[in-house]
């Protein structure tokens, strides 16, 4: 199930093991068969980690979503009694309240059978959290109380995510800076696992938060751990806020505009069913339905990562580059089953009937591309994304970008969704540097008057995480032109450039790593100091006794190659992984040869992004009063 995370030059397999090891511990402390109730939001991130044929064999015999009310454990006669329930959760205090209604109403039915209550925390025990459990006076019916430290998930051989839902918003907007100390917990158990990693280059405010963090958790708990010989050779820092453009832009990668309109989540994307064929269920689904009580979806769940050879190679491309692509394949493929008919010997049979399950699931592979892209140009075919498209080229080379644009005034008086209203205005918003105060104004007048004044909150959202403002310094036009941000010409089917993931505009964040492994940024120190936050740059000793001995590989004109952990706090996109994966691919004198393993917070395009910082509107009871704003934010 792994294979996929062992093929690149850090094994994340390994980190893959050691959260399954972990979690199996948690079974292993709740004896007897088991029940599971999971906190939705951990259901696919957990999945990742441990399949549910794992789960059955540790004794996992029922899966419950946490919902308010009684627990559907059968209790009957002749049914099957569950020893053990483990409530598995984020430390927020309003799951706390609905564990602690579940347990309740669940021991008021009673039962002849014994059972003990489990909880953990995932991924840190809470103290605020076993406060409450006290006061609502269900903490005396756990048995263990512990957590389940899984702060970063491997989702691929170069890939790990936190899936943190609401980072930039709690970091940048709440100040709330616990995603940070997750971050920095996880950095630590990657260089206890990797080894130290000697360089640390980072910019932005929670850069130097996590930074100042790992510097003293080190400190702290001394060298003891960090035995491992290093397997990276930097790493990179990096705050969201030094590039807000990025996930504003329609993203044009195959993996990208599959996040963009089929929700990307956990490696994961969500399709109508009616465009794939109906065949069996795997073993695997199979054993996911029987375990699970929620309800069908109505969706067809694919998983997309590397172990699909054929996404390895069509995920990274410009979507105009995937059809070419695809039909290259199916001619191969045509090919190969031509080979049949020049079969005449008992051998040849052979051979060829030993490459058939490969083919076969080649096969299938191409289909379900197939029909995937045949869903996307369906949507990138219409009018509204073409000239979503041509505005947003417009904005992002500075083409009236300070003045009223008709189209978003046309989108809001069309009533159009509001996400898509708001990043477009964001987008227009960041490529200027801000508004003018009468521009300002009048978009601001006309949303609150189309959408609705409780509204006025989530614009208030944008404003401070300075997506939305009013015009101050103009930066972004010396960011555009010294970075080489647009490209006139883009080869979109043979790229040269990472501007190809956008068709011209290439990723402000990435062209800093670019400019960091190559001339180092002492050479655009000015352009630094444009971005928001502190710049920094940290040596990391290797403990004594402990020196980089691992081979050093190089690339075809004999450069050193190297590995950096490029870290985004607060988010990343599909477009951004794209155009380091090419850097990675790329061997010249200029930047020698690095090969980048990417870790975030949270993969994100930009509707979800902005549905993140939203504030949910006031529900309205039937006598017209809105209910108190506590209640309105409860999720």
């Amino acid at each position: 199930m792994s294979s996929h995370l062992s093929g690149g030059r850090v094994n994340l397999a390994l980190w893959r093991n050691k959260a399954r090891s972990d979690l199996l511990r948690c079974l292993r402390d709740c004896p007897g068969s088991k029940a599971l109730v999971w906190d939705h939001q951990l259901t696919g991130p957990v999945g990742l980690i441990a399949e549910y044929s794992l789960l059955r064999e540790n004794e996992v015999d029922r899966m419950f979503p946490l919902n308010p009310g009684r627990l559907p454990i059968a209790t009957g006669a002749g049914a099957s009694a569950i020893q053990s329930v483990i409530f598995l959760v984020r430390p927020k205090l309003e799951l706390i309240e609905v564990v602690a209604d579940c347990i309740r109403k669940t021991e008021e039915v009673g039962s002849r059978f014994h059972r003990e209550y489990n909880i953990y925390f995932v991924p840190m025990k809470s103290t605020l959290c076993c406060q409450k459990l006290k006061d609502l006076q269900v903490y005396g019916f756990f048995k263990n109380v512990g957590e389940y430290c899984l702060e970063l998930l491997p989702l691929d051989s170069d890939l790990l995510s936190m899936e943190s839902e609401v980072s930039f918003k709690e970091c940048y907007l709440l100040n709330d800076f616990t995603t940070m100390h997750y971050v920095a917990r996880a950095l630590m158990k990657m260089q206890a696992m990797y080894g130290i990693i000697p360089k640390v280059y980072g910019k932005g405010k929670c850069a130097k938060t996590v930074a100042d963090m790992i510097t003293r958790m080190r400190r702290e708990i001394g060298d003891g751990q960090f035995r491992s010989e290093p397997c990276f050779d930097s790493m990179l820092l990096l705050d969201r806020t030094c590039d807000l453009l990025t996930p504003l832009p329609t993203q044009l990668t195959y993996e990208g505009l599959i996040d963009e309109f089929f929700d990307l989540q956990n490696g994961t994307a969500k399709f109508p069913p009616e465009k794939f064929s109906k065949g069996k269920d795997s073993e695997e689904q199979q054993q996911q339905k029987d375990l699970s009580t929620e309800k069908k979806s109505d969706h067809k769940k694919i998983p997309l990562n590397s172990s699909d050879e054929l996404f390895a190679v069509l995920r990274d491309k410009n979507f105009n580059a995937v059809g070419p692509e695809l039909s290259k394949k199916a001619k191969t493929l045509s090919a190969i089953y031509d080979e049949r008919k020049d079969a005449r010997t008992v051998r040849a049979m052979k051979q060829f009937v030993s490459k058939l399950p490969h083919i076969q699931l080649e096969k299938s592979q191409l289909a379900t591309h197939t029909s995937i892209a045949e869903l996307i140009k369906e949507q990138t075919d219409t009018d509204v994304f073409m000239d979503s498209l041509q505005v947003q080229q417009e904005f992002m080379n500075g083409i009236d970008t300070d003045k009223i644009n008709s189209y978003v005034e046309d989108s809001i008086a069309k009533k159009e969704p509001l996400i898509n209203v708001l990043r477009i205005l964001c987008l227009q918003s960041v490529t200027n540097d801000g508004f003018k105060p009468k521009v300002f104004d009048f978009y601001r007048r006309e949303i609150l008057q189309t959408y609705g004044f409780h509204h006025m909150l989530t614009l208030s959202n944008l404003e401070r995480a300075g997506l939305l403002k009013v015009q101050g310094n103009r930066s972004f036009p010396a960011l555009r032109k010294t970075l080489n941000l647009m490209s006139g010409e883009v080869n979109e089917l043979n790229p040269q450039d990472i501007s190809y993931v956008f068709s011209g505009y290439a990723p402000l964040s990435v062209r800093l790593v670019q400019t960091l492994v190559g001339p180092g940024w002492r050479s655009i120190q000015e352009v630094m100091r444009l971005l928001p936050g502190q710049t920094f740059e940290i040596d990391q000793k290797l403990p004594t006794g402990v020196e980089k001995t691992r081979p050093i590989t190089q690339d075809n004109h004999g450069e050193q190659s190297k590995v950096c952990l490029v870290f985004f706090l607060g988010g990343v996109t599909a477009a951004e992984i794209a155009a380091l994966r090419f850097l990675s691919q790329q061997e010249n004198s200029v930047y020698g040869s690095t090969e980048f393993i990417v870790a975030t917070t949270k993969l994100l395009n930009g509707s979800n992004w902005i549905e993140s910082l939203m504030e949910n509107p006031i529900p309205v009871r039937d006598d017209g009063n809105p209910r108190s704003s506590q209640q309105s934010r409860l999720r």
